[in-house]
């Protein structure tokens, strides 16, 4: 019979929609090839997904800081989904810790030990998520559309996140630029040449290697340090200023509704911190389960998002938020005091304090009291990824101890260990721990068309010599 003159009954689409018949009559990829670029795809995106997180807390622009949290969790999600793919592919053991190339290898540590900004996003965008693209594309032209229609399903998706990630990677790239803090010498040019290099000798992500020689590592010679510190943009004038203490307002009763919108959005742009400090739990807990990293960037990235909903919540109230004092002290403290598990004790014993009436329940009814359609819309949506932080601090954290009481008696344990600096942050000079709240304030109910009330105008209560009791009043999250 002559292929062309089979037709379908009542010309429906054949073959479920995935291919015509001439596509499908191509013979495409045998199972072990697929496995074999699969594996090398995951590889890629495990990296990505540890160089986003490695850098987020060290990068002071506050853009890169939230779209490599972003980023990190695309990275996760589509690393998670070819685990999956690959443990249906007759592939036991299946070696996807295995490092697949060397050149590959020294490839992503390089790009992993970036030094200026704008350099490192033109290695991840240009570079690393622009081989990824085309490494996807090849797939998709030489696999057979209906024998291996579960892996092309995944990189379909895969394929629209990463245009997504090329996308705004070519806009920071253009944005830093223009801008003073580029300034691209001979010797950035000649190591992402250098790049190109390494990326020909292990035969692109897609493989196999050439075989050449593997030239010698440059900027990853020495091991990866991660940086622990969190820093900031010239956006934020006073990242040590403690003098507005949010959750005191928040559950005064005596404040108006619309008056704690605004100082929710601040506890939400404060948000930044988290992802500072989770960063540093991912990074110094190796050897997890891959579902752990994939787990606890998924809470990273909702707290950023919760940050960007802050920065949001002020726009829409006519507020200049670098007028604000978002401070960086959690973070920092915690970075730099604790070791990763007693960070995460701390992140877990805040979390029981989101649940009761005066967490995150309470902010959502505030927000629907003062009649502030968005602030209700982003308080939810907070209060279910809550929900879920909880599972997941359940799931990784509590599991390690005998029983969910001793697992939130070492997060206070650990809590109480932070020395917050305050007096001191102030006496050495790096704040003078401002009210800016009035100022703020005023500038909210000006672009409202609302008289400021004498009362939340009046507040003035600093973290001075107060350390909340998280159980019932959340210090960050």
């Amino acid at each position: 019979m002559n292929p062309a003159d089979y037709t379908p009954l009542h010309n429906l689409p054949p073959l479920a929609g995935l291919a015509t018949f001439d596509e499908a009559r191509r013979p495409g990829l045998s199972v072990e090839e697929s496995t074999r670029r699969l594996k090398r795809l995951h590889y890629s995106f495990r990296r990505l997904h540890g160089i986003f997180v490695a850098r987020i807390t060290a990068e002071p622009i506050y853009e890169l800081k939230m779209a490599f949290s972003h980023h990190a969790h695309v990275c996760a999600e589509h690393a998670t989904a070819l685990r999956t793919r690959v443990g249906e592919m007759r592939e036991p053991p299946l070696g996807l810790d295995a490092v697949p190339d060397a050149a590959l290898e020294i490839f992503f540590d390089e790009i992993l030990a970036a030094g200026k900004t704008p350099t490192l996003v033109e290695a991840l965008y240009s570079k690393a998520v622009e081989a990824l693209a085309e490494t996807i594309s090849q797939y998709q032209s030489d696999a057979n559309p209906l024998a291996d229609a579960p892996s092309l399903r995944l990189l379909r998706f895969a394929a629209l996140e990463v245009d997504d990630l090329l996308t705004y990677g070519f806009d920071a790239h253009v944005g830093l630029s223009a801008s003073a803090r580029d300034h691209t010498t001979d010797a950035d040019k000649s190591w992402l040449a250098y790049l190109d290099a390494l990326l020909a000798v292990a035969g692109g992500i897609t493989g196999p290697a050439s075989g050449s020689f593997v030239p010698a590592r440059r900027l990853s010679a020495q091991p990866y340090r991660y940086d622990a510190v969190p820093r900031r943009d010239e956006r934020f004038p006073d990242p040590y200023n403690m003098g507005v203490n949010a959750e005191v307002f928040l559950h005064d009763p005596a404040m108006p509704a619309a008056a704690k919108c605004l100082m929710m959005y601040y506890r939400r742009i404060r948000e930044i911190d988290v992802p500072e400090m989770m960063a540093s739990i991912l990074v110094e807990t190796p050897g997890k389960p891959w579902s752990y990293s994939r787990d606890m960037t998924r809470q990273l990235w909702d707290e950023a998002r919760h940050a960007m909903m802050g920065e949001v919540g002020f726009l829409d109230l006519g507020v200049d938020w670098h007028k604000v004092m978002v401070n960086f002290t959690f973070s920092l403290c915690l970075n730099t005091q604790l070791t990763a598990k007693e960070r995460h004790g701390v992140l877990y014993y805040i979390e029981q304090g989101q649940m009761p009436k005066t967490g995150k329940r309470y902010e959502w009814e505030t927000a629907l009291m003062a009649e502030n359609a968005l602030a209700a819309t982003f308080q939810d949506f907070d209060w279910a990824d809550e929900v879920l932080h909880s599972r997941i601090g359940r799931d990784w954290y509590v599991s390690e101890f005998p029983s969910g009481n001793e697992a939130v008696d070492y997060g206070d344990q650990s809590w109480s260990k932070v020395l917050l600096g305050w007096r001191e942050w102030r006496d050495q000079g790096q704040t003078q721990h401002r009210n800016w709240w009035p100022e703020i304030y005023r500038e909210a109910c000006k672009h409202q068309g609302t008289q400021p009330a004498p009362e939340a105008l009046a507040y003035h209560e600093s973290y001075e010599g107060k350390r909340a009791d998280l159980k019932t009043i959340p210090v960050s999250g």
